[in-house]
């Protein structure tokens, strides 16, 4: 059977930079309050030409150069998206007439809201096992303020824009564990974007909250035994970026003592389905890890969806 292996990890954001303290005029709210409830200190917005599929365009431009690996060798491009205002065509069809992939690679997109990225990866590993890809580019790519409730002072603080991508190439060896995926169907609505609410996004924070701090611990666990490791033998933690206070106790729940835990949510806020590929590829700019080591990548949001694996750095 096939192995998967990551090339590369890139990522693009915005040049527009919001401070707690432009929120402040915009809402009752303040610094204090933000950076005391979910950690965020600023986040990235787009400007009106960065559409989703633009700025997953740009991510993945800036994933190929990395691993010098040219367009034509593309097969398959997967974009995780929650916040794109068009049904058709999909944003991984306009990725690739972006990219000018000159083959006909299969486009899908994925939405599992904040977990898309984690299931988008499994979807292009089980395709690059199966035969069917042979080199994918995965994506997550949000614009949430496009989705975001301006008047709305518990989710406008926390909304942003961004996108993230993977190279994902056929290897003689597996350096992707097995997916963990799953959703808690009762907690369905914790997380909306719903056309009853003007498909604005709402959620119930704290049941969220709730679930991650009695169950994520336990999912994680069960995600590092599917890699066949050892919690301490993980290099990097790469939660979805949505709260400092579940992202931060996480390495000390599991027993992940050597592991670096990227907190990018202080600088770049909650980009759902881009936040994954976004933090790691900053993390990895910043604090380079040598190459196979193991990271933890798990993410949950609207459905309650999950899904995690364990992947060999780059």
């Amino acid at each position: 059977m096939t192995g998967t292996r990551l090339v590369a990890v890139g990522h693009y954001q915005p040049e527009r930079v919001v401070p707690n303290s432009e929120l402040e005029t915009m809402v009752e709210t303040s610094d204090e309050w933000i950076q005391r409830r979910v950690g965020i200190k600023e986040r990235r917005w787009a400007a009106p030409e960065e559409s989703v599929d633009v700025m997953a365009e740009r991510a993945a431009l800036n994933t190929l150069a990395k691993a010098g690996t040219g367009v034509d060798q593309i097969d398959m491009v997967i974009v995780a998206t929650c916040s794109a205002l068009d049904r058709s065509p999909n944003m991984a069809a306009r990725v690739a007439a972006r990219l000018g992939i000159p083959t006909s690679p299969v486009t899908i997109d994925i939405n599992t809201a904040c977990s898309g990225f984690p299931h988008a990866v499994a979807i292009a590993q089980h395709a690059i096992s199966a035969g069917a890809a042979t080199t994918a580019l995965v994506i997550g790519a949000e614009k949430l303020t496009d989705v975001t409730d301006f008047t709305d002072r518990t989710t406008c603080v926390l909304t942003a824009d961004g996108a993230g991508a993977f190279l994902l190439t056929a290897d003689a060896d597996e350096h992707i564990s097995p997916v963990l995926w799953g959703c808690v169907p009762e907690l369905g609505d914790a997380v909306r974007i719903e056309r009853a609410n003007d498909d604005k996004f709402a959620q119930n924070g704290r049941a969220v909250y709730r679930w991650t701090t009695f169950e994520l611990p336990r999912i994680a666990r069960e995600v590092i035994d599917r890699a066949k490791i050892a919690p301490e033998d993980l290099a990097a933690i790469v939660l979805h970026q949505a709260n400092l206070r579940i992202i931060e106790p996480l390495a000390n729940k599991i027993g992940a003592v050597n592991a670096v835990v990227a907190t990018d949510v202080t600088v770049s806020g909650n980009t759902s389905a881009a936040s994954i590929p976004l933090a790691l590829s900053k993390l990895l700019e910043k604090n380079p890890l040598p190459s196979g080591s193991p990271a933890l990548l798990f993410a949950f949001g609207g459905g309650l969806a999950y899904a995690g694996q364990v992947v060999k750095l780059p």
